[in-house]
């Protein structure tokens, strides 16, 4: 009955027989339960965030893996270039905005008060002479044409006396607030930008977020690269894992926190130690693997233990024997 139980993959749990206690008393196999159940342990793709060439690989299948330690890198150079362009963008924008704030200069105000009293001067000799020429015209001394190019001039010159009048009062009443918010804006692009280019460039570098096993190595140096394409699987040293199943009569023994017992084959005689976590609130059929067909048609409960005491012998899949008192003890 033993070697049986052992070869199923997680079925719901029943009383070991007297044989199977081992001599023990005839109370305690009464109260011994167990039920089978498998390692689940967590695997983790690792990928870059951004793409790029592939440059180098540092670790290879079956390596142990520190939280941390780095795994790989991109080529970079694409990343250097575009982060001094971001950084020459930022300095740009807060020059643009750092004149913006300061508003004109003394001398750029007295410069613009002279074109207005430059263009002021044209203006009124414009005006002047179109008003002798208007004069001229009425006793036909001149032209219609030649009243017509001193109309043009004088509107032309009132026209530069108004940009000049124009730019002066501006400068006075420095850059509008609009102006302002609109430079402050840019520099605030630019400056997200930056950030963005600074991520991009860590993110060139590949990273363990655990400790673990090294399962796969899908990639090679020198190759192409998508974002979030898979590089390499991680089996993540912790949390270990046991799934197993149980059936409702014994549901009652099976409450988040209790700890339990778990056996495998490879050491039988020294449990690891572990306490329930997760007791699934809806029942399922017992899992196909599980050989004899009237019990495939039992309803059971999926159960996770987590292993407190886990090490590297447990490995995924491995066949577990979950043991646990009708009491509060073990």
């Amino acid at each position: 009955m033993k070697n049986r139980s052992s070869s199923l993959c997680c079925f719901s749990c029943w009383p070991l027989s007297l044989a199977e206690a081992g001599g023990g008393t005839r109370a305690a196999s009464r109260k011994r339960s167990r039920c089978n159940g498998n390692v689940d342990i967590r695997t983790v793709n690792l990928s870059f965030r951004v793409g790029g060439r592939l440059a180098s690989l540092s670790v290879d299948e079956g390596d142990a893996i520190k939280a941390g330690q780095t795994l790989g890198e991109l080529d970079r150079a694409p990343y250097e270039n575009a982060l001094q362009q971001a950084q020459a963008n930022v300095s740009t924008a807060q020059a643009q905005y750092d004149l913006m704030m300061a508003g004109y200069r003394s001398e750029e105000i007295a410069q613009a008060a002279a074109a207005v009293n430059q263009a002021q001067a044209a203006y009124d000799y414009a005006q002047n002479f179109y008003q002798r020429q208007l004069g001229l015209r009425k006793s036909s001394a001149i032209s219609a044409n030649d009243l017509e190019n001193a109309r043009s001039s004088r509107d032309q010159a009132q026209a530069t006396l108004k940009s000049a009048q124009d730019k002066l009062r501006q400068y006075r009443a420095g850059n509008r607030p609009q102006e302002i918010a609109q430079a402050k804006a840019s520099l605030e692009q630019a400056q997200a930008a930056l950030a963005q280019a600074k991520l991009d460039l860590h993110d060139t570098t590949l990273t363990s977020p655990s400790d673990g096993t090294l399962m796969t190595r899908a990639v090679e140096p020198g190759s192409m690269l998508s974002a979030g394409g898979t590089v390499m699987t991680l089996s993540l040293t912790h949390p270990v894992w046991v799934r197993a199943y149980i059936d409702e009569k014994n549901l009652g023994q099976a409450q988040p926190g209790r700890e339990v017992l778990l056996y495998t084959d490879s050491r039988p005689d020294k449990p690891y130690r572990g306490k329930i976590g997760f007791v699934s609130p809806t029942a399922e059929f017992t899992p196909k693997t599980v050989e004899t067909p009237d019990l495939r048609t039992d309803l059971v409960y999926r159960l996770r233990i987590v292993v407190t005491d886990a090490d590297d012998a447990l490995r995924q899949g491995m066949p577990v024997t979950v043991t646990f008192s009708h009491g509060n003890g073990q």
